[in-house]
Protein backbone atom coordinates (compact mmCIF):
# COMPACT_ATOMS: atom_id res chain seq x y z
CA UNK A 1 0.00 0.00 0.00
CA UNK A 2 1.55 3.29 -1.08
CA UNK A 3 2.53 5.95 1.76
CA UNK A 4 0.01 9.09 1.61
CA UNK A 5 1.70 11.32 3.97
CA UNK A 6 4.03 11.05 7.13
CA UNK A 7 3.18 10.87 11.11
CA UNK A 8 5.48 9.72 13.23
CA UNK A 9 6.01 6.64 10.40
CA UNK A 10 4.73 5.95 7.04
CA UNK A 11 1.01 7.11 6.82
CA UNK A 12 -0.86 4.71 4.86
CA UNK A 13 -4.64 5.17 2.66
CA UNK A 14 -7.67 4.68 4.92
CA UNK A 15 -9.51 1.63 4.98
CA UNK A 16 -13.27 2.05 3.27
CA UNK A 17 -15.96 1.92 5.40
CA UNK A 18 -14.53 1.97 8.90
CA UNK A 19 -17.29 2.70 11.67
CA UNK A 20 -16.22 -0.07 14.85
CA UNK A 21 -12.94 0.00 15.58
CA UNK A 22 -10.85 -2.94 18.06
CA UNK A 23 -7.76 -1.70 19.89
CA UNK A 24 -6.24 -4.16 21.96
CA UNK A 25 -4.29 -3.43 24.26
CA UNK A 26 -3.41 -5.65 28.19
CA UNK A 27 -1.14 -4.76 30.95
CA UNK A 28 -1.51 -1.53 33.67
CA UNK A 29 -2.54 2.10 33.64
CA UNK A 30 0.64 3.05 31.81
CA UNK A 31 0.00 0.90 28.91
CA UNK A 32 -3.31 2.41 28.78
CA UNK A 33 -1.94 5.74 28.60
CA UNK A 34 0.48 4.83 26.18
CA UNK A 35 -2.65 3.68 23.75
CA UNK A 36 -4.71 6.38 24.21
CA UNK A 37 -2.92 9.41 21.79
CA UNK A 38 -3.58 6.39 18.84
CA UNK A 39 -7.25 6.06 19.85
CA UNK A 40 -7.42 9.80 19.45
CA UNK A 41 -5.80 9.31 16.06
CA UNK A 42 -7.94 6.74 14.87
CA UNK A 43 -11.32 8.65 16.04
CA UNK A 44 -10.01 11.68 13.69
CA UNK A 45 -9.22 9.60 10.53
CA UNK A 46 -12.35 7.55 10.99
CA UNK A 47 -15.05 10.16 11.85
CA UNK A 48 -18.21 8.90 13.38
CA UNK A 49 -16.59 5.45 14.11
CA UNK A 50 -16.60 3.45 18.08
CA UNK A 51 -13.73 2.49 19.27
CA UNK A 52 -13.97 -0.69 21.98
CA UNK A 53 -10.98 -1.11 24.03
CA UNK A 54 -9.71 -5.02 24.43
CA UNK A 55 -8.37 -4.65 27.66
CA UNK A 56 -7.92 -5.32 31.06
CA UNK A 57 -10.79 -5.18 34.17
CA UNK A 58 -8.16 -1.97 35.30
CA UNK A 59 -8.64 0.03 32.37
CA UNK A 60 -12.19 -0.88 32.24
CA UNK A 61 -12.15 0.44 35.90
CA UNK A 62 -10.50 3.74 35.01
CA UNK A 63 -11.82 4.24 32.03
CA UNK A 64 -15.58 4.17 33.90
CA UNK A 65 -14.44 7.23 36.19
CA UNK A 66 -12.77 9.78 34.02
CA UNK A 67 -13.79 11.39 30.83
CA UNK A 68 -11.70 9.54 27.83
CA UNK A 69 -11.57 9.19 23.99
CA UNK A 70 -12.79 5.36 24.37
CA UNK A 71 -16.17 5.06 23.68
CA UNK A 72 -16.47 0.73 24.58
CA UNK A 73 -14.63 -1.57 26.24
CA UNK A 74 -14.20 -5.19 26.39
CA UNK A 75 -12.48 -7.09 29.50
CA UNK A 76 -10.29 -9.51 28.12
CA UNK A 77 -10.24 -13.39 28.68
CA UNK A 78 -6.99 -14.75 30.62
CA UNK A 79 -4.75 -15.92 27.85
CA UNK A 80 -1.23 -16.40 26.88
CA UNK A 81 0.61 -13.36 26.29
CA UNK A 82 -2.75 -11.26 26.20
CA UNK A 83 -3.46 -11.27 29.53
CA UNK A 84 -1.74 -12.96 32.16
CA UNK A 85 -3.81 -16.14 34.21
CA UNK A 86 -5.12 -19.53 33.87
CA UNK A 87 -6.37 -19.61 30.69
CA UNK A 88 -10.77 -21.23 30.25
CA UNK A 89 -11.02 -22.08 26.95
CA UNK A 90 -14.63 -21.55 27.22
CA UNK A 91 -14.21 -17.92 28.49
CA UNK A 92 -12.00 -17.35 25.84
CA UNK A 93 -14.51 -18.77 23.45
CA UNK A 94 -17.53 -16.81 24.90
CA UNK A 95 -15.47 -13.30 24.24
CA UNK A 96 -14.62 -14.22 20.41
CA UNK A 97 -18.15 -15.31 19.86
CA UNK A 98 -19.42 -11.67 21.53
CA UNK A 99 -16.33 -9.73 19.55
CA UNK A 100 -17.54 -11.18 16.80
CA UNK A 101 -20.87 -10.28 17.05
CA UNK A 102 -19.79 -6.65 16.57
CA UNK A 103 -18.76 -7.07 13.09
CA UNK A 104 -15.55 -5.27 14.10
CA UNK A 105 -14.25 -3.27 10.57
CA UNK A 106 -10.58 -2.89 11.62
CA UNK A 107 -8.63 -4.31 14.69
CA UNK A 108 -5.51 -2.62 15.95
CA UNK A 109 -3.13 -4.47 17.85
CA UNK A 110 -1.16 -2.10 20.09
CA UNK A 111 -0.01 -5.04 22.60
CA UNK A 112 3.73 -6.17 21.91
CA UNK A 113 5.51 -7.70 19.28
CA UNK A 114 2.43 -9.95 17.96
CA UNK A 115 3.93 -13.41 19.04
CA UNK A 116 0.76 -13.99 20.85
CA UNK A 117 -1.46 -11.00 20.29
CA UNK A 118 -1.60 -11.33 16.51
CA UNK A 119 -2.95 -14.97 16.59
CA UNK A 120 -5.60 -13.70 19.21
CA UNK A 121 -6.52 -10.25 17.08
CA UNK A 122 -7.30 -12.62 14.27
CA UNK A 123 -9.74 -14.59 15.63
CA UNK A 124 -11.88 -11.11 16.29
CA UNK A 125 -12.13 -11.88 12.44
CA UNK A 126 -12.23 -7.85 11.64
CA UNK A 127 -12.10 -6.81 8.58
CA UNK A 128 -8.81 -5.08 8.42
CA UNK A 129 -5.78 -5.67 10.50
CA UNK A 130 -2.89 -3.49 11.84
CA UNK A 131 -0.32 -4.02 14.38
CA UNK A 132 3.51 -4.35 14.69
CA UNK A 133 5.50 -7.75 14.87
CA UNK A 134 8.48 -9.35 15.63
CA UNK A 135 9.79 -11.72 13.00
CA UNK A 136 8.08 -15.10 14.58
CA UNK A 137 5.31 -13.39 14.89
CA UNK A 138 1.90 -13.67 12.10
CA UNK A 139 1.75 -10.99 10.20
CA UNK A 140 -1.22 -9.04 10.10
CA UNK A 141 -3.34 -6.99 6.73
CA UNK A 142 -0.03 -3.83 7.48
CA UNK A 143 2.16 -5.04 10.06
CA UNK A 144 4.92 -2.94 11.36
CA UNK A 145 8.12 -4.01 12.10
CA UNK A 146 8.71 -4.56 16.43
CA UNK A 147 11.91 -3.11 18.29
CA UNK A 148 11.49 -3.46 21.63
CA UNK A 149 12.96 0.01 22.44
CA UNK A 150 11.00 2.67 20.92
CA UNK A 151 8.68 5.23 22.93
CA UNK A 152 5.48 3.35 23.65
CA UNK A 153 3.36 6.06 22.60
CA UNK A 154 5.36 6.81 19.48
CA UNK A 155 5.17 2.86 18.16
CA UNK A 156 0.94 3.01 18.82
CA UNK A 157 0.77 6.34 16.55
CA UNK A 158 3.28 4.29 14.33
CA UNK A 159 0.67 1.56 14.08
CA UNK A 160 -2.17 3.81 14.10
CA UNK A 161 -0.45 5.34 10.65
CA UNK A 162 -0.97 2.10 9.29
CA UNK A 163 -4.61 2.50 9.16
CA UNK A 164 -4.07 6.09 7.89
CA UNK A 165 -4.26 8.06 11.02
CA UNK A 166 -1.91 11.31 11.39
CA UNK A 167 -1.21 12.17 15.07
CA UNK A 168 -4.20 14.13 16.66
CA UNK A 169 -2.22 14.17 20.04
CA UNK A 170 1.43 12.79 21.12
CA UNK A 171 0.32 12.23 24.22
CA UNK A 172 -2.86 10.94 26.29
CA UNK A 173 -5.40 13.39 27.37
CA UNK A 174 -7.73 12.34 30.34
CA UNK A 175 -10.00 14.71 32.19
CA UNK A 176 -11.80 13.55 36.09
CA UNK A 177 -15.11 13.28 36.40
CA UNK A 178 -16.96 16.16 38.12
CA UNK A 179 -18.58 14.36 40.65
CA UNK A 180 -14.53 12.74 42.03
CA UNK A 181 -13.79 16.60 41.86
CA UNK A 182 -16.36 17.65 44.44
CA UNK A 183 -16.42 14.90 46.52
CA UNK A 184 -12.12 15.20 47.20
CA UNK A 185 -12.28 17.32 50.11
CA UNK A 186 -15.47 15.31 52.10
CA UNK A 187 -13.06 12.12 51.28
CA UNK A 188 -9.71 13.07 52.57
CA UNK A 189 -11.20 15.82 54.77
CA UNK A 190 -8.26 17.69 56.82
CA UNK A 191 -5.46 16.37 54.94
CA UNK A 192 -6.13 17.73 51.65
CA UNK A 193 -4.28 20.95 51.22
CA UNK A 194 -6.22 23.99 51.79
CA UNK A 195 -6.60 26.50 48.95
CA UNK A 196 -2.93 28.10 48.50
CA UNK A 197 -0.80 25.56 50.02
CA UNK A 198 1.26 23.18 47.15
CA UNK A 199 0.19 20.03 46.84
CA UNK A 200 2.57 17.49 46.20
CA UNK A 201 1.52 14.22 45.46
CA UNK A 202 4.10 11.28 45.79
CA UNK A 203 3.08 7.43 44.55
CA UNK A 204 6.53 5.22 45.72
CA UNK A 205 5.02 2.05 43.97
CA UNK A 206 6.06 0.21 40.39
CA UNK A 207 5.01 -2.95 39.03
CA UNK A 208 8.93 -4.14 38.81
CA UNK A 209 10.67 -3.78 42.01
CA UNK A 210 13.78 -2.67 40.08
CA UNK A 211 12.09 0.68 39.61
CA UNK A 212 11.02 1.26 42.78
CA UNK A 213 13.23 4.04 44.28
CA UNK A 214 13.88 3.69 48.05
CA UNK A 215 11.18 4.62 50.93
CA UNK A 216 13.81 6.18 52.25
CA UNK A 217 14.93 8.33 49.50
CA UNK A 218 10.81 9.45 48.84
CA UNK A 219 10.65 10.35 52.68
CA UNK A 220 13.61 12.59 52.53
CA UNK A 221 11.97 14.23 49.36
CA UNK A 222 8.67 14.72 51.22
CA UNK A 223 10.49 16.17 54.05
CA UNK A 224 12.15 18.26 52.23
CA UNK A 225 8.44 19.63 50.93
CA UNK A 226 7.45 19.73 54.27
CA UNK A 227 9.87 22.13 54.96
CA UNK A 228 9.29 23.96 52.12
CA UNK A 229 5.45 24.48 53.29
CA UNK A 230 4.24 22.10 51.31
CA UNK A 231 1.41 19.50 51.94
CA UNK A 232 2.41 16.30 50.88
CA UNK A 233 0.38 12.76 50.24
CA UNK A 234 1.46 9.68 49.20
CA UNK A 235 -1.04 7.56 47.21
CA UNK A 236 -1.22 4.21 46.26
CA UNK A 237 -3.55 1.17 46.16
CA UNK A 238 -4.25 -1.16 48.63
CA UNK A 239 -0.75 -3.33 48.09
CA UNK A 240 1.11 -0.59 48.95
CA UNK A 241 0.26 1.30 51.90
CA UNK A 242 3.34 -0.41 54.07
CA UNK A 243 5.12 1.21 51.13
CA UNK A 244 3.27 4.26 51.54
CA UNK A 245 4.07 4.43 55.36
CA UNK A 246 7.32 3.80 55.02
CA UNK A 247 6.98 6.61 53.18
CA UNK A 248 5.66 8.84 55.79
CA UNK A 249 7.67 7.39 58.36
CA UNK A 250 10.89 8.54 56.66
CA UNK A 251 9.68 11.66 56.14
CA UNK A 252 8.34 12.50 59.46
CA UNK A 253 9.03 9.54 62.04
CA UNK A 254 7.33 6.80 63.59
CA UNK A 255 3.30 7.90 63.32
CA UNK A 256 1.60 7.70 66.89
CA UNK A 257 -0.69 5.49 66.17
CA UNK A 258 -0.49 1.42 65.47
CA UNK A 259 -1.43 -1.14 62.65
CA UNK A 260 -2.26 -0.85 59.30
CA UNK A 261 -3.83 2.53 58.20
CA UNK A 262 -1.87 4.58 61.02
CA UNK A 263 -0.17 6.80 58.56
CA UNK A 264 -4.04 8.40 57.85
CA UNK A 265 -3.41 11.41 59.75
CA UNK A 266 -3.86 14.75 58.53
CA UNK A 267 -0.01 16.10 58.94
CA UNK A 268 2.43 18.13 56.45
CA UNK A 269 2.97 14.29 55.18
CA UNK A 270 0.60 11.78 55.11
CA UNK A 271 -0.61 8.33 53.58
CA UNK A 272 -4.23 7.89 51.95
CA UNK A 273 -2.62 4.82 50.12
CA UNK A 274 -5.52 1.98 49.73
CA UNK A 275 -8.31 5.13 50.56
CA UNK A 276 -8.99 6.22 46.70
CA UNK A 277 -10.87 4.96 44.22
CA UNK A 278 -9.50 5.78 40.34
CA UNK A 279 -11.84 8.41 40.17
CA UNK A 280 -10.67 10.21 43.39
CA UNK A 281 -7.34 9.40 42.18
CA UNK A 282 -7.55 10.88 39.19
CA UNK A 283 -9.53 14.11 41.10
CA UNK A 284 -6.36 14.34 43.37
CA UNK A 285 -3.34 13.95 40.69
CA UNK A 286 -5.66 16.35 38.72
CA UNK A 287 -5.65 18.78 41.06
CA UNK A 288 -1.40 17.83 42.30
CA UNK A 289 0.76 20.74 41.71
CA UNK A 290 3.67 18.48 41.62
CA UNK A 291 3.74 14.78 41.13
CA UNK A 292 6.57 12.82 42.55
CA UNK A 293 6.85 9.11 41.35
CA UNK A 294 8.54 6.27 39.99
CA UNK A 295 7.97 5.21 35.95
CA UNK A 296 4.15 4.08 37.00
CA UNK A 297 0.91 3.74 35.61
CA UNK A 298 0.00 6.96 38.37
CA UNK A 299 2.74 8.84 37.11
CA UNK A 300 1.66 8.09 33.39
CA UNK A 301 -2.26 8.74 34.36
CA UNK A 302 -1.19 11.88 36.18
CA UNK A 303 0.76 13.47 33.34
CA UNK A 304 -2.33 12.71 30.81
CA UNK A 305 -4.83 14.73 33.37
CA UNK A 306 -2.18 17.77 33.05
CA UNK A 307 -0.26 17.16 36.13
CA UNK A 308 3.72 18.63 36.68
CA UNK A 309 5.25 15.24 37.29
CA UNK A 310 8.97 14.35 38.40
CA UNK A 311 9.60 10.73 37.50
CA UNK A 312 12.32 8.16 38.53
CA UNK A 313 13.55 6.66 35.75
CA UNK A 314 16.28 3.61 34.74
CA UNK A 315 17.70 4.78 31.73
CA UNK A 316 16.12 1.96 29.07
CA UNK A 317 12.75 2.89 30.82
CA UNK A 318 12.86 6.53 29.25
CA UNK A 319 13.28 5.69 26.29
CA UNK A 320 10.05 3.56 25.99
CA UNK A 321 8.28 5.25 28.36
CA UNK A 322 9.60 8.65 29.77
CA UNK A 323 7.47 12.08 29.09
CA UNK A 324 8.15 13.75 25.93
CA UNK A 325 8.15 17.49 27.56
CA UNK A 326 10.06 19.13 29.95
CA UNK A 327 8.18 22.43 30.64
CA UNK A 328 5.59 20.46 32.71
CA UNK A 329 8.12 17.11 33.88
CA UNK A 330 10.80 16.33 34.81
CA UNK A 331 12.64 12.97 35.05
CA UNK A 332 16.04 11.65 36.81
CA UNK A 333 17.51 9.03 35.60
CA UNK A 334 19.96 6.27 36.85
CA UNK A 335 22.44 4.49 34.18
CA UNK A 336 22.73 1.08 35.30
CA UNK A 337 23.54 -1.31 33.07
CA UNK A 338 24.03 -4.09 34.44
CA UNK A 339 22.02 -6.18 37.25
CA UNK A 340 23.64 -5.13 41.27
CA UNK A 341 23.36 -8.95 42.12
CA UNK A 342 24.51 -11.06 39.39
CA UNK A 343 26.10 -9.11 36.77
CA UNK A 344 23.67 -9.34 34.04
CA UNK A 345 23.36 -7.02 31.42
CA UNK A 346 20.31 -5.12 31.80
CA UNK A 347 19.94 -3.49 29.13
CA UNK A 348 18.99 -7.11 27.04
CA UNK A 349 15.31 -6.92 27.34
CA UNK A 350 12.71 -7.37 25.68
CA UNK A 351 11.08 -10.99 23.63
CA UNK A 352 14.81 -12.39 23.04
CA UNK A 353 16.06 -11.53 26.14
CA UNK A 354 14.67 -13.16 29.45
CA UNK A 355 15.32 -10.84 32.50
CA UNK A 356 17.55 -12.39 35.23
CA UNK A 357 15.76 -13.51 38.11
CA UNK A 358 16.73 -10.56 40.45
CA UNK A 359 15.00 -7.32 41.77
CA UNK A 360 17.17 -5.22 42.77
CA UNK A 361 16.99 -1.65 42.76
CA UNK A 362 17.90 -0.20 39.59
CA UNK A 363 17.59 3.64 40.12
CA UNK A 364 18.59 3.69 44.22
CA UNK A 365 21.38 5.43 43.60
CA UNK A 366 19.29 9.04 42.58
CA UNK A 367 19.94 11.80 45.01
CA UNK A 368 17.11 12.81 47.12
CA UNK A 369 18.16 16.36 46.83
CA UNK A 370 18.57 16.44 43.05
CA UNK A 371 14.99 14.87 42.58
CA UNK A 372 13.86 17.81 44.65
CA UNK A 373 15.66 20.37 43.10
CA UNK A 374 13.21 19.40 40.68
CA UNK A 375 10.18 19.18 42.25
CA UNK A 376 10.91 22.49 43.70
CA UNK A 377 11.45 24.31 39.85
CA UNK A 378 8.24 23.25 39.12
CA UNK A 379 6.49 24.74 41.94
CA UNK A 380 8.01 27.77 41.31
CA UNK A 381 10.26 28.02 44.70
Amino acid sequence: MEQTSRGVGPVLGRFDGVCRIAVLRGGGLGDLMFALPAVTALKKAYPGSTVTLLGTPLHGSLLAEVRSPVDDFMVLPFAEGVRPGTEDVAAVDRFFLDARARAFDLAVQLHGGGRFSNPFLLRLQARHTVGSATPDAVPLERTLPYAYYQHEPMRALEVAGLAGALPAALEARLQPQERFVAQLPAKLGAALAPVGEPLLVIHPGASDPRRRWPAASFGEAARAAADDGCRVLVVGDRSETGLAEAVVTAAVGPSSGTGPGAAWVAGPVASVAGKLGLGELAALLARADVVLANDSGPRHLAQALGAATVGIYWAGNALTAAPLGRGMHRIRLSWVTHCPVCGADVTQVGWTAPRCPHDECLVAGIQPADVYRDVRSLLGH
